[in-house]
This record gives structure tokens, sequence and C-alpha cells, in this order.
């Protein structure tokens, strides 16, 4: 193990906490996987191979974009953006539509669905990362800086939105992170959420899924109706919420143990969208409250690293990479409890899925990049003859 770890640079916490909800996803995808093998005439064992797959290969692409020094991710910000914004425009026009959503594409030949939202979070936040960083020397001007940033942001939220309002909202949202901590003015902040405001109204009420929005936002606010003693749902806009709140409620403290579950043969999605309400119901309210804390570990862990980089794109990367994997992670979690109206986002790193999974691992690995090079200047500073040293600050305009 310590060989192993030796040739895993960067925060070792953050590679821990990784292992441990990579191996949480396997017991819980292959333990609620048991409907849908039936439903497609398959053996579990196909979807717990196929997961398995998925997570190495996400922990091999996290492995080669830790070893890439971040910096170069300034560079290829532009590329992606580039790619990106036809891609969402393609994927709205001609992308395969599931559940009445054009939200994939499918890849040739293999025949692999490919989330286009999924890029474009990881496209737009090292986009956002790059420009504040090497705009602070004229941060609070409008035209050279304000303008370009906020372009980008509204272009790629529309985009996402009219297909995804609920993974537009929480990119939005962490734009809006970034911009804080980037030093935008508030007034400047003040007219970036007011213009949000008008875009996701236009979306809800003229975009191609505005009823599905307003049924959910509807559903989310209704109150159960009891008739004769007996509770019953007044339609089925509730059903995936209901069947969550169930498989929490049974589970109790701690859990029905691991294979047990009787809700997830009701439960939409159990292995995907639902899958924190599964394991609630497996593990109990404990299991629920252990994984929230990694999540939250993981957070802590790249806040650190956010403090502690030499220069203001590292710091811009690693906060809001960890911030968009976080709020999704929160998300997930307050749509399960129905702290949230349903939203169709996975759990990071646990939900199963492809895409999502992969580029979870890139974002993880750049932000593993950004604290290897932390390492690798502290050691260097360690090596060198003992002198007077001052504390590094974050270097502005600079990558």
């Amino acid at each position: 193990m310590e060989r192993i770890f030796s040739k895993l640079k960067g925060d070792k916490w953050i590679w821990i906490i990784v292992i441990l909800l990579s191996i949480w996803s396997l017991l819980a995808v292959y333990s609620s996987v048991g409907p849908l093998a039936y439903k497609e005439g398959k053996g579990t064992e196909i979807y717990l191979f196929k997961h398995f797959f998925t997570v190495a290969a996400g922990f091999g692409l996290m492995y080669l974009s830790h070893k890439l020094d971040y910096r170069y991710y300034a560079g290829i910000s532009k590329l992606l953006m580039l790619i990106t914004i036809p891609l969402l425009l393609y994927t709205l026009l001609f992308g395969s539509k599931v559940n009445d959503a054009s939200r994939w594409l499918t890849i040739p030949i293999i025949n692999q669905t490919f989330q286009t939202s999924d890029l474009a979070k990881l496209a737009l936040i090292t986009f956002l990362a790059r420009m504040l960083s090497r705009k602070q020397e004229e941060i609070k001007d409008v035209k050279k800086s304000f303008i370009p940033i906020m372009g980008a942001v509204c272009v790629v939220f529309v985009l996402i939105a009219l297909a995804n309002l609920s993974t537009a909202l929480m990119l939005f949202g962490v734009s809006v992170l970034l911009l804080m901590i980037g030093r935008i003015s508030f007034k400047q902040i003040a007219v970036v959420c007011m213009g949000g405001a008008v875009l996701l109204t236009l979306v809800m009420l003229l975009g191609p899924r505005r009823a599905t929005y307003i049924s959910r936002i509807q559903g989310f606010f209704q109150t159960e109706s009891v008739h004769e003693g007996n509770t019953s749902f007044q339609d089925d806009k509730n059903f995936q919420a209901n069947n969550a709140k169930i498989a929490i409620a049974t589970g109790e403290m701690f859990g029905k143990g691991v294979g047990n579950s009787v809700q997830r043969n009701s439960l939409p999605h159990p292995y995907s969208d639902f899958i924190f309400a599964f394991i609630i119901e497996e593990y109990g309210t404990v299991g629920g409250a252990v994984l929230l804390f990694l999540y939250i570990a993981l957070m802590y862990r790249i806040i650190r690293i956010v403090t502690m980089s030499p220069r203001a794109f590292g710091a811009f990367l690693a906060a809001g990479l960890g911030f968009s994997l976080t709020i999704q992670a929160l998300a997930n979690m307050a749509v399960a409890v129905g702290l949230g109206p349903v939203t169709g986002v996975p759990l990071p790193l646990v939900s199963m899925g492809g895409t999502s999974i992969l580029f979870t691992s890139i974002a993880l690995g750049i932000i593993l990049s950004v604290s290897r090079n932390i390492e690798e200047i502290k050691n260097k500073e360690e090596l060198e003859p003992a002198k007077v040293r001052t504390p590094k600050k974050v270097v502005v305009g600079t990558i």
C-alpha cells in the first residue's frame, strides 16, 4: 500500500476518500441493479463488471490528469470551450432523447452515450479560472473582463438549461462563487444574478421542457392528501420523491443490511439518481451521515489546496472544480431526502454512470495536480539551504 501511494502525488486524503467512495459505489450499484437486470434479462454481474471498468477507467484518467502540470490546463481550456459550445448546440438539435431530454450524444461504433453537459462543466470552470487569473489587474473593467467572462457563462448556461436545468443552475452558482473569489465587484455580481434570473424565467416558460420543469416544481410544493385515514398521492408527480422517502424511513438508524433492500423494486433509478435514498435504506441514517461526511471532508481538503496555492490560476481551478463536485453531491442528497425538487443529478463517484464518473475523475485529477505542484514547491524549499523566507502570497495575473 505504501508503495502504491508513493506513486500517487498530491493530497493523500483525497486519494483515500476517492477510493472509499468508489468501493462503496461498487457495493451499492451491485445491490441496487437487480430490478434493472431482471427487466433487461441480464445478470447483475454484467452491470457490476461494467461499473467496475468505468471506475477503473476513472482512476486511470485521474492518475493521468494529476501527472500533467495544472498550468497546461489554462491553454487546454480555450480548446475545450471551442469544442463544447458547438457540441451543446448539436446535442440540443440532434442528440439522443431520453425521458424527453436531448442531453446525450451517441458515439459511433462503440454505441456509447455521452452527456455533453459533463464536458461543459469542466470546460467552463477551467476557462473561468484562466480568465479570472489573467485579468486580475483589470478585473473591474466591464469591457475587458466582465463582458468576456459573463458571455461564456451565459451561453453555456442557456445551452445546458434548455435540456438540463438543474445542471445549468448548479454550474451558474459555481460561476458566481468563482466571480466572488475573483474580486468581481458586488454590483456586477448583482447584475449577473438578475440576468441569470431572467434567463431562468425564459427557459422555464418558453423552453422545450417547460412542462417538465413546472410539473416538478409544483410536485415539490404539493402536499400529500389524506382520505379516510389512508395517505394517497395526489398524482404521479411525487412518485419518485415519495418512494425515496419510504426507502429512507424504513432504513431507520442502522439500515436493513447490504442486499436486503425492498424499496429498490419500486424506487426509480436506485443505482443513479436516488442512490443516496437506497444507501440509507441498506446502511441506515448512520451510513448516510458517513457518506455526507466523506464529501465534506473532500471539500475541506480541496479548500486547503486553494489556500496553499501560490498562484491564482491554481486556486481558482481547485475552488471551481471542488465547489462543482460538492454542490452536485449536496443537490443529489437534498432531492433524495425531500429538500428539493427532482433533478436527475447523479451522486459524484457513487452513482452508476459512464461520463459522469469519468469527468468527475478528471476534475479530481486536476485538483490533485494543483496539490502536487504545491508539494513540489514545498519539497524544493526544504532542500534549499536554510535562509529567511517570507510567506508566499497568491500571485495575481499569472497562471
